[in-house]
């Protein structure tokens, strides 16, 4: 951090000095300065933490960039710039990410939605017909994100998402009751087992698939993020091998199964399935270019 900063300038280990009139604007310079070395994009940022402070849009900001801080203002300013310096990413300090074009309630206890998530939403989508009263499940849930979406999109079908994490599935929950959609429940689970029985049109999923101890695990984002939600065993593959074998008495004749995976899965993925006689079997590219969803179906 930049000594002299008007931001996180200390005279102790915990005690924090100000200085008095601060404008907005030097605040905003001297906070994007401090954040120049952990993102990105170290001036939006901070413009969205002082918004979230002055409970302002960032339009209020640029117009009114002389209004000085108060004391309060100032500090409560300095322990989100602190949050964010420390690398927490910005969803878990808003409390928001969108996806599929909704600002979702995210959490500790939720994997960060990500926009190649939407690639699964999209191809499960293929397969439901708009005025289709299917069955759709979802394992994994976690803050709903895949769930919600395609519940949105297709209001005609039935979706029901699975997670073993009760702390998860009052995020999916609150979102579910926040975009008021109907036609999606939530339940715990581990895996399958809460819907024994039961056979569905659709299975998707984004299960856990980073290696255990993987040093990516202690990087950026992910290290804030619950571990238990992206490991899976020494080969990443743990949860894949896990719904594999048991999907098939869950899927109707000819239904589909989707998975999100990492980038140098697919051929371990395509093994499992196709030794579990699943068929039709297409992996599907993200924006960046990399293998990232596979679909395929089965044969009773």
């Amino acid at each position: 951090m930049r000594q002299g900063s008007r931001i996180l300038r200390q005279g102790g280990e915990d005690e924090m000095k100000y200085d008095s009139d601060f404008e907005l604007g030097n605040y905003l310079s001297d906070a994007a300065a401090v954040l120049a070395s952990r993102t990105d994009s170290p001036r939006l940022d901070a413009e969205i933490l002082l918004g979230i402070v002055l409970r302002k849009p960032r339009s209020y900001l640029h117009a009114w960039p002389e209004r000085v801080l108060s004391e309060e203002e100032r500090h409560q300013f300095n322990l989100l710039i602190r949050r964010r310096f420390s690398s927490e990413p910005m969803a878990y300090i808003t409390g928001v990410r969108e996806f599929w074009s909704m600002p979702l309630r995210v959490n500790r206890n939720v994997l960060i939605p990500r926009p190649e998530t939407e690639l699964l939403v999209e191809k499960a989508l293929n397969h439901i017909p708009e005025d289709a009263e299917v069955r759709v499940l979802d394992l994994g849930t976690g803050s709903g994100a895949i769930a919600l979406a395609i519940a949105r999109e297709r209001p005609k079908a039935e979706v029901i998402g699975l997670d073993i994490s009760e702390d998860a599935l009052k995020v999916a929950r609150l979102n579910a009751k926040m975009f008021k959609i109907p036609n999606v429940e939530f339940m715990a689970s581990d895996w399958f087992d809460a819907v024994r029985g039961q056979k569905f049109d659709i299975v998707v999923s984004n299960p856990p698939y980073v290696i255990n101890r993987d040093e990516f695990l202690l990087a950026g984002d992910l290290r804030f993020e619950p571990q238990t939600a992206l490991a899976a065993g020494d080969d990443g593959l743990e949860a894949f091998g896990a719904i594999i074998d048991r999907a098939h008495n869950y899927i109707v004749r000819q239904g589909w199964m989707l998975f999100e995976h990492g980038h140098d899965q697919e051929r371990a993925v395509r093994r499992l399935l196709e030794a579990q006689r699943y068929y039709d079997i297409t992996c599907y590219q993200d924006a960046a270019g990399h293998d990232r969803v596979t679909e395929c179906r089965f044969v009773e």
